[in-house]
This record gives structure tokens, sequence and C-alpha cells, in this order.
């Protein structure tokens, strides 16, 4: 069982290198199930529409995860009420629209996808943590394999989630900073780890928005209307295989530039 899940889409350029790479990189990378983090793929970078999510399907996407720019275009309300392919962070509060986890079939194994998001300098959403404790007991005899895409901030809080989960997930990838890390490993008890996947979209930016207005940004202080940067595209992801017991036996960083 291969799972490739690819980090963070960002805007109009992460959906175009998503049409052009992923086919001939599951050539490359047989997965059995492809995931998406896609809490910035609307045209401004930040939130989900219908549209774009469909785009991403027929690329050949089958899941979407989000965080917290999940809610900044109206339309994902209904949008996530409806698809149940889409999931946003579990610990948001119960009423928030949408699911926490789906459970798929693929590869012969039921897969659950659960997305959380951190705490530390994001908003207060419940314990990431202890949500995640609830709904693996909840899932634990529906399940072969569990996938869990932590959206959060710091480097910190994804190494205890990687840690507290070691043993109980079959994978915890980081989502969110935009930045891939190099500290891909298989932790005690298979469970694939990286504290970030990376970015899939405009490369010649800062975290994908125009270097001038970020580096004002930080030179100034004063507030700047964020636009995508415009230039190279890369597409950011890791490659996970699985054996049989739904344990993770390797993680494969994956960086293409366009």
């Amino acid at each position: 069982m291969n799972i490739l899940f690819i980090g963070d889409v960002t805007g109009v350029a992460g959906l175009r290198m998503v049409d052009r790479q992923l086919r001939p990189l599951r050539e490359r990378y047989p997965a059995d199930l492809v995931i998406a983090n896609a809490e910035n793929a609307a045209p401004t970078g930040r939130g989900i529409t219908a549209a774009h999510a469909e785009r991403l399907f027929d690329s050949g996407v089958e899941f979407l995860t989000m965080g917290n720019h999940v809610w900044d275009q109206r339309e994902a309300y209904a949008l996530l009420e409806q698809d149940g392919r889409i999931v946003r962070p579990a610990n948001m509060h119960a009423s928030a629209p949408g699911r926490g986890y789906t459970i798929c079939h693929a590869g012969g194994k039921s897969v659950a996808i659960l997305n959380l998001i951190g705490r530390t300098y994001m908003a207060p959403f419940s314990c990431p943590f202890e949500t995640a404790d609830r709904l693996l007991a909840e899932i634990k005899e529906r399940a072969d394999i569990c996938l869990v895409d932590f959206h959060a901030e710091i480097t910190s809080e994804k190494l205890a989630m990687g840690w507290y989960l070691a043993g109980r997930a079959t994978a915890v990838v980081g989502t969110h900073t935009h930045v891939q890390t190099a500290d891909e490993r298989v932790l005690p008890g298979g469970t694939a780890y990286i504290t970030d996947v990376g970015m899939t979209g405009p490369r010649d930016g800062i975290l994908g928005v125009r270097r001038d207005q970020v580096i004002r940004r930080f030179l100034d202080q004063m507030p700047v209307r964020f636009e995508l940067a415009d230039g190279a595209w890369q597409l950011g992801a890791v490659y996970i295989q699985v054996d049989d017991s739904g344990r993770a036996t390797s993680i494969e960083r994956v960086m293409l530039v366009d």
C-alpha cells in the first residue's frame, strides 16, 4: 500500500503544477492513494472553492485536507458539508461545517484520513492531542491505516504530535509552514513522519507570496495585502510505503520544480 501526500497547494500556480506533474509523478511513485492539503488552493492563495477542489480531483487527487484558511472562501461552508472527500481540522468546534476525518478504501485497505490543527501561534482550537486520542479510539476497528495531516506552525508541536502518535498512526505529516523539511523518518512502531511536506505553488516568492511585499512587511511592520508570486513553480510531497500490518516502512521526500 503506497500513499502520495502533496503539501499546501497554493493558488493557480499550485493547481497548474498538480495538473502537469501528478500523472507522470504517479508513474515514478505508484500510489494507491493521493491526498493533498488544499486550504490555499483558491486563486488568492487563501481558502478553497468548489471549482478548484474539482480541478484537483480531475488532476488525480482523491482526498483533500485543510487548515486555518479553510473558511476564507464563503462557499467552503456548503462545500465541506456536501463533499465527503474533503476533511477540515477535527479539533475545530463541533459546530463547524464538514468532518474532521474520513475513511476510504485503497490498495485493499481501509484508510482513515485525519486532519488536526495546532494551537501554538494559531487560534485557540481544542487540544489536538486529546482529539487525536478520541478519534483514533473511534476508528480503531474501522481502519487498517491512519494518516494524520497536522497543520501547525512550530516544529516542536509537530514533533510532539509525531512522537505522541508513534506506533498508533501510520503517518503524521506536517503542513502549513510551506517549507519542506529534511527530517523524514519512520518512528518506532511504524509511523512515517515529516515536520513539513512543503508547498506546491510559486517557488520564487516567500512562502508563495511576492518577495517585495513580505520583505517590506518585515522592514516597516506596516500592513500589506499579500499577492502570490510569479516565476517558477514547485511541487512538494512525500511518498509513504505501508506494509500489510498498516505500519509505514519508508517515507521519501519529493520536490519537483517547473
